[in-house]
């Protein structure tokens, strides 16, 4: 095992070992009972506007999205830069929606969106399907997590030929991992949130500043890199007219599908106050901003002639050619970071499915709130390993391949959770039916493509017209959806008794006593 510098390997480690300190620390800040599940999983809903901004930049933007955008644009050029419109689109709908979910979660004691589709539906079996997809889709996320943690292991040459060399240190940076999401639930995640996030954003100006100085700067490297891609006609600086329609859907998905996911979910429940996710929906494309510059890596590693093992070593191998050694150490400290944080709280939201909508619902209802936080904390220490053993066993492409299959999967949750936030329109036997059909037609795309791509095409009228399959998917389930509905309702099947109220949707202060009015007004204008 040869280690790429002592310097850069010293750094790397400090950071780490102080943030894990930080870690178990995290119990006793905001402290609260830890065997309440809410105070575990959702870090007992105190988190204020500046904390859930850093708990949400820290959960959506991952070690994943900084090794695999850079990665995506530097083997597709322009079509890797959907992910930028998707986190513009997103947070509208993160403005108007999510503010209603916590209200209703507020007050009925949700603590995940499988518990909102029981209590708003009353039936059992959508929220458990609703659970279920939602732990499945997570879990090659967290994978992801550890693969970008392990690109840059790999780049600081913690490798070898052993399993001590080469698996070793990510088995033990994911096991500290454990143990302080274990003892501290959301908090610690919460808190070293804050240390990712500054790192991230010192360790990406400093990238915009040294890099292109030193290779030659941007002019010379887009035509750079455009010189490059027109020789291998496998990418384009400019967007293709024949993309248009699948970069347009990407984003669209992506966006819809983005707070579907149980771990971006928690974190908004995790807020203080309806108003707080507001004023972070607006605030949060600050984020937005520093991806593109990330983005813009992978067209600077194209004209650097960066030329990585696989599409995870792009950005380690740029920052590793340009940056000095103690400086490398904190950019791949962050990188690491980047991992950790989402990790956790991916498991966290996977384990808060579990706990209620499955462990609770079907095995144990009388459960103790001291049982299900037990449940929930051993649940969390499993999904982790067991993201760490699928790593391991399976080919890094194919981890990649099944996390697109899995965006397409919570992308067919969209209409049980968010329709229902307005109104309770859909029959929930409907609802099923629609998931059913969404799963088989976006998996059966994903298949066809062997999923290698998540673009798939379909002649309508002569033309091919090509979409993301999750797209396809979520347009099958709503029609099968509506169309369900309308025939149950019509044949006088009942619908099921929902718990909620049209005023459980509204929250009526900040969480500090002042009125959001404003807020509830425009609501009132959305339900007209």
């Amino acid at each position: 095992m040869q280690l790429l510098h002592s310097s850069a390997f010293l750094v790397f480690l400090a950071i780490l070992a102080a943030v894990s300190v930080l870690g178990f620390l995290g119990a006793r800040w905001k402290r609260g009972d830890l065997d309440q599940l809410d105070e575990w999983g959702l870090g007992g809903r105190q988190f204020g506007t500046l904390i859930t901004w850093f708990l949400v930049g820290g959960d959506f933007y991952t070690a994943y999205t900084i090794i695999a955008v850079p990665a995506l644009v530097f083997g597709t050029g322009a079509m890797g830069f959907f992910a930028l419109p998707y986190t513009i689109i997103v947070y509208p709908f993160v403005f108007l929606a999510m503010p209603r979910l916590w209200s209703v979660a507020r007050k009925h004691g949700y603590i995940t969106p499988a518990d909102f589709v029981h209590g708003r539906y009353g039936s059992r079996t959508l929220a458990t399907l609703v659970a279920i997809t939602g732990i499945t889709a997570t879990m090659p996320y967290i994978a992801l997590q550890l693969a970008g943690m392990g690109a840059v292991l790999s780049q600081l040459g913690l490798t070898g030929n052993s399993w001590v060399q080469q698996d070793l240190p990510l088995v033990i940076a994911f096991f500290v991992l454990a143990l302080y999401t274990y003892s501290s639930g959301l908090r610690a995640p919460a808190i070293i949130a804050i240390v990712k996030d500054i790192l991230i954003y010192v360790v990406v100006i400093a990238a915009i500043v040294i890099i292109p100085a030193k290779a030659g700067g941007y002019s010379h490297i887009f035509s750079a890199a455009d010189a490059v891609w027109r020789r291998q006609g496998t990418a384009s600086l400019i967007l293709l007219p024949k993309d248009y329609t699948a970069y347009a859907s990407l984003a669209l998905g992506s966006a819809l599908a983005a707070f579907m996911y149980p771990h971006t979910v928690t974190t908004m429940l995790a807020s203080s106050s309806g108003q707080v996710i507001r004023r972070n929906a607006v605030l949060l494309p600050a984020y937005t901003f520093l991806l593109g510059l990330i983005a813009l890596s992978g067209v600077v590693a194209v004209a650097a002639g960066i030329h990585p093992a696989t599409s995870s070593g792009v950005v380690p191998e740029l920052m590793t050619r340009f940056f000095s050694p103690w400086f490398t150490g904190v950019a791949f400290a962050a990188i690491a970071l980047a991992a950790m944080v989402p990790a956790a709280i991916m498991s966290i939201g996977a384990a808060n499915l579990f706990t209620r909508s499955i462990y609770r619902a079907w095995f144990r209802p009388h459960a103790t709130a001291q049982q299900e936080s037990r449940v929930a904390k051993n649940v969390s220490f499993g999904v982790k390993f067991g993201a760490l053993l699928f790593v391991f066993t399976s080919s890094h492409d194919f981890v990649i391949n099944l996390q697109l299959l899995g965006g397409i999967w919570i992308l067919q949750t969209f209409p049980a959770i968010t329709f229902g936030l307005w109104k309770r329109i859909f029959h929930h036997q409907a609802l099923i039916a629609g998931w059913a059909v969404g799963m088989v037609t976006g998996t059966s795309m994903a298949a066809a493509l062997r999923l290698h791509s998540s673009v798939y095409a379909i002649n309508i009228g002569g033309t091919s017209v090509r979409l993301y399959a999750g797209i396809w998917a979520l347009m099958a389930n709503i029609v099968v959806v509506w169309l369900t509905s309308v025939l149950l309702d019509r044949t006088g099947i009942p619908r099921n008794r929902d718990e909620t109220v049209i005023a459980d949707y509204r929250d009526e202060c900040d969480g500090s006593g002042t009125s959001s009015s404003n807020g509830a007004a425009l609501y009132e204008r959305v339900e007209t």
